[in-house]
């Protein structure tokens, strides 16, 4: 068949603009568009109880509308829709972190405290319900920190930093089994929701896997490019774990079978909190600097970086409500740190009364 000069010019200017547009779209996929998250509310809350404004763990129970939000002596329970105050877990020392076990219809608080004067290490047990307290089991090691539940076993694992182990306890008995030596300092923990739990090692720049039927060390795993990996989440369906080092500052993706580091960016400084989003395959990173790092799982073995968001400082927890996908972090004002010195070489700002309050961000 013979074209005639116009119908060549139309075919070829078809062919320029069809590339132009395949070209276009290939480099929009490569670079993945920015997440849409922006701060949605800021809910200030008084003065904890005991006259401080200490803070640590967000953790959320989505099924039941609430987020948790540890403060000093006190842990706050907020309606997850409408952000007021649902209640309040009272007569703590210096909680930190609250694992919710629905099957169970209880919650575990750590409450660990090791001011002069002062030497509390324990978890609190609390009805989901009522928010009561109905119980106590102390641990015994110092800095009782964070806090996993596991549910094939029906334990709760207490991750102990200065006594570089974690506690292991019957969540129906309410009795400690065992005392679990992770041979370092350890920090945030994440569990496959099959029996395993897995828990970062700042001191031995690893993760640790645990066999929770055993309660044995099954493998360690170097975090390398990440070091003093701090916060840890995971995909559970891909069987992916997200860690986030402080020195140096990276987060990874780590294979949670084989330990491969598949994918690392780099973070700001004073991470403490990830979570994953698996409706919607993001990951977030908060840190004390005051970033949220947001990225995409585009696959099982590809984590895509949408953006960095700016925060406040000192916004260095958070967690996912898994309905709306809203973000809860929380912080504080500061004052100017106080003077170095041999003991405390680098020290940080401290809080500020009556100026808590937790973030909401979303799209």
């Amino acid at each position: 068949m013979k074209f005639s000069s116009l119908s060549r010019f139309a075919v070829g200017l078809f062919l320029v603009l069809f590339g132009a547009c395949f070209l276009a779209g290939y480099h929009a996929q490569s670079k993945p568009a920015a997440s849409g998250y922006h701060l949605l509310k800021t809910v200030s809350l008084p003065p904890a109880a005991s006259g401080g404004e200490y803070y640590d763990y967000v953790a959320i129970d989505a099924e039941a509308r609430r987020v948790y939000v540890s403060h000093g002596a006190e842990v706050v329970v907020l309606n997850a829709d409408d952000y007021s105050v649902a209640g309040k877990i009272e007569g703590l020392n210096r909680c930190h972190g609250v694992a919710i076990a629905r099957d169970l219809g209880k919650g575990f608080i750590t409450d660990g405290d090791s001011r002069p004067g002062v030497s509390v290490q324990e978890v609190v047990i609390f009805d989901l319900k009522t928010l009561k307290v109905t119980g106590k089991v102390k641990t015994g090691q110092d800095d009782t920190d964070a806090i996993v539940y596991e549910p094939v076993t029906k334990h709760i694992f207490t991750f102990n930093g200065d006594s570089h182990n974690a506690t292991v306890i019957d969540a129906v008995k309410e009795t400690v089994i065992t005392n679990i030596d992770l041979i370092g300092k350890v920090e945030y923990p994440a569990v496959d929701g099959k029996g395993m739990v897995y828990d970062n090692n700042p001191e031995k720049n690893d993760v640790v896997a645990i066999d929770a039927r055993t309660n044995t060390i099954k493998a360690r795993w170097a975090t390398a490019p990440a070091g003093d990996p701090t916060s840890l989440t995971m995909d559970r369906k891909n069987r992916r774990l997200f860690s986030g080092g402080r020195g140096p500052q990276f987060v990874i993706m780590m294979d949670a079978d084989t330990g491969k580091v598949l994918q690392s960016y780099p973070i700001s400084a004073g991470v403490d909190a990830n979570d994953f989003d698996p409706a919607t395959g993001m990951l977030f990173v908060s840190t004390r600097d005051g970033m949220m790092h947001i990225y995409h799982e585009d696959s099982p073995d590809k984590l895509s970086e949408l953006e960095a968001i700016k925060t406040e400082y000192g916004a260095k927890t958070l967690q996912v409500d898994s309905k709306t996908h809203n973000v809860f972090l929380s912080t504080s004002d500061f004052n100017p740190p106080a003077a170095p010195t041999e003991k405390q070489p680098h020290p940080l700002p401290t809080t500020k009364p009556g100026k808590f309050r937790v973030l909401v961000y979303g799209r």
